[in-house]
């Protein structure tokens, strides 16, 4: 199966059309908010079947040089991987609170360790409870057979810092900032201790991409966002396109929408935090 065969994104209806059926995928809840692991909510109501994983403890590392999310050690995610019955052929749905970030760090992460068949529920939670009515479980999780998936890190693009700003001063690159348009500038910063961007960074806040309710917009608008911000342009160049955030995580999105709109997207993990820490040089205003 090739990444080609399985689009990144599944809607509700094609999801409740599969669960119960011979090819039903497994589920991964990954709810999570700035304040934290969502887990709560997972046990108060989650869909049937699936299977927790926190964004800070199962998919990155420790806060620290690294950013505030960075990767997390192959062993480890493995393990994380494992424990909710992953196999290297399994199909893996993965959905979070709405705003689809967590999803698509787990998406990317799932695609980065070698699992090609994964997709993220567009929408997420609020998507599966909105509209008919469709079943949902509460309480922990049922047992499940432990999982023999072997984490083959490589299979997405990522890049360092000096990779960022090698795309940001590459003829034709792109450095692409998702963040939220008074972040880039500098306006505020609540998160990391300097405020601003990259230098030579380009700002397509990740809202551009998606509708009201957390969905992605039409293939066709992400492309024509994609094209204003020059990530198409880039990509048709030869020239390097890197995604970054504030750590790593929203940027994932970016990537996500580039592999919709058939370009593809190289993810900087630290993303701005690494960039703080590393003590590098920012800039500010648009």
């Amino acid at each position: 199966m090739t990444s080609a065969t399985v689009p990144p994104l599944i809607t509700v209806e094609e999801l409740a059309g599969l669960l119960g059926g011979p090819s039903a995928p497994i589920l991964l809840d990954v709810r999570w908010t700035l304040a934290g692991s969502d887990e709560p909510g997972y046990l108060a109501a989650h869909l049937p079947g699936s299977r927790f994983l926190d964004l800070d403890r199962d998919l990155a590392a420790a806060p620290g040089a690294g950013g505030r999310h960075p990767l997390p050690d192959p062993d480890d995610l493995q393990v994380a991987l494992r424990r909710v019955g992953l196999a290297d052929d399994s199909e893996v749905v993965v959905y979070d609170g709405g705003p689809g970030l967590s999803a698509a760090r787990a998406w990317w992460l799932l695609r980065w360790s070698g699992l090609i068949p994964v997709r993220v529920l567009d929408g997420g939670y609020p998507a599966w409870v909105t509209g008919p009515s469709r079943p949902v479980e509460s309480g922990p999780p049922a047992p499940v057979t432990p999982g023999t998936i072997t984490v083959h890190p490589g299979g997405m693009p990522v890049t360092t810092a000096d990779g960022a700003a090698a795309a940001a001063d590459a003829p034709g690159g792109v450095l692409v900032d998702v963040r939220a348009v008074a972040r880039y500038r500098g306006e505020v910063e609540p998160l990391d201790p300097v405020a601003g961007h990259i230098p030579g960074a380009v700002n397509l806040p990740i809202a551009d991409l998606l509708r009201a309710d957390g969905t992605y917009r039409q293939v066709e608008d992400l492309a024509a966002a994609l094209a204003t911000a020059g990530v198409t342009a880039a990509a048709a160049a030869g020239a390097p396109v890197v995604a970054s955030c504030g750590s790593g995580v929203t940027a994932c999105q970016l990537v996500l929408a580039g592999e919709l709109a058939g370009i593809p997207v190289a993810l900087y993990p630290g993303s701005y935090s690494q960039w703080c820490a590393l003590g590098r040089p920012v800039a500010t205003g648009a």
